[in-house]
């Protein structure tokens, strides 16, 4: 796919979303969510001197290949984890899902009746939403590893990267550095209309300016008919930085390399990203998104799993694969705080948030999460971090 972009005179056939723009598109079919609303429940009373029960379901069974490989990393990474906990026992159940939301419900159910004390997983939105409509009521809470924030409520939490916590660490970086005059540039499609409103909703919060929004079809047309209504947006209304909701797969090599030979220039004109732009690799090497601004994980602390699965596993982890490795770190360091309900909302709540795969993250009251990010860019096809991740928040906790 990446192919077709070498030259934006080439034929594009389609665009599509990567897992990792950011996974997002495991979360997209998910529209209707029934989860409750507002701050979850209270959470099963916990004897921390015996081991926790921990259902993870994961989307083995669907008959695909990649599900099956994506449940074995997510797995092994939950196991992985295990081992950091000292003293905290966990009793690892793991349910088949096979990716399908009936079949989540149904094995969300059988894990609560099986004694689970929390729910790790799904992936998939439709199932995390189903799986937690099936068990509301019954005071467990799930950390899913959706990173879409329509689901998130009630007792359903979303450990995924989302675009509004990336959105909010790009804009306050870059209203710090005085690129605050901010064209949006997305396409039209679901996840491009859902990138294009965290950014809208960070720019507004951070007492940015908008100074325009243009989108665009999927397509090479589509891209090309939006560079002039780009380049006459940054010039008509002062603009000094054009935020991108589309990944290194779909429109970003295209924008990168026609907005500059249009005219704006990136010696006063930020480019900022909302998804990776060091993925595929071989994007680092495209002259446009030299400069360019985006956001990362902590990433001494992702080499650090990485390296430790690989050791564990001989291989590299699933893209998400660090999540269920997350997951299990909270319900680690909630037990060992010896509360007789260190799985309840309030508990996960914690405002000092938890150390993870990835770095630093806390769950938030509304269900979704912030994650400590560092601030990336590119410089002679390399990555250079330009502002480092937080190493911890504020706020009462651990």
């Amino acid at each position: 796919m990446f192919a077709l972009f070498q030259s934006a005179r080439k034929s594009l056939r389609q665009f599509r979303l990567p897992i990792l723009a950011p996974f997002f598109a495991m979360g997209l079919a998910a529209c209707d969510p029934t989860a409750l609303s507002g701050i979850g429940n209270s959470g099963p009373s916990v004897d921390t001197s015996k081991p926790i029960a921990v259902a993870l379901l994961v989307p083995r069974g669907s008959g695909s290949a990649s599900d099956d490989l994506l449940a074995q990393s997510l797995e092994n990474a939950a196991r992985l984890a295990m081992r950091d906990l000292g003293d905290v026992k966990i009793d690892l159940r793991v349910y088949g899902t096979a990716g399908n939301a009936q079949t989540a419900a149904t094995q969300a159910s059988l894990a609560v009746s099986d004694g689970a004390q929390i729910i790790l997983g799904p992936v998939y939105a439709e199932a995390a939403n189903a799986a937690a409509a099936a068990v509301a009521g019954q005071n467990v809470n799930i950390l899913s590893f959706s990173n879409n924030t329509t689901i998130a409520g009630g007792d359903l939490f979303v450990l995924g990267q989302t675009f509004q916590n990336t959105a909010n660490r790009m804009i306050s970086f870059a209203k710090s550095q005085g690129k605050d005059r901010i064209i949006i540039a997305h396409a039209n499609d679901v996840a491009g209309q859902l990138g294009s409103n965290a950014i809208r909703s960070a720019i507004i919060a951070s007492g940015a300016t908008l100074a325009g929004s243009v989108d665009y079809p999927l397509s090479q047309e589509g891209v090309l008919a939006a560079i002039p209504r780009i380049k006459a947006a940054v010039d008509n209304n002062g603009a000094n930085a054009v935020f991108m909701t589309s990944p290194s797969a779909s429109a970003l090599p295209l924008l990168t390399q026609l907005l500059p030979e249009a005219g704006v220039s990136q010696a006063t004109t930020q480019f900022i990203g909302l998804t990776r732009w060091d993925i595929p690799a071989t994007t680092l090497d495209l002259p446009g998104v030299q400069g360019g601004w985006f956001a990362i994980p902590h990433p001494a602390t992702s080499a650090a799993f990485l390296a430790q699965y690989s050791v564990a596993y001989e291989g590299r982890p699933h893209p998400i694969a660090s999540l269920a490795f997350d997951g299990i770190a909270v319900i680690g360091a909630l037990v060992k705080s010896g509360k007789t309900d260190p799985l309840s909302a309030a508990a996960i709540t914690q405002g000092a948030g938890f150390k993870g795969a990835n770095g630093v993250f806390r769950f938030l009251a509304d269900g979704t999460n912030e994650r400590g990010l560092a601030i990336a860019t590119i410089r002679d096809k390399k990555v250079v971090v330009i502002d480092n991740a937080p190493s911890g928040f504020s706020g009462a906790g651990f």
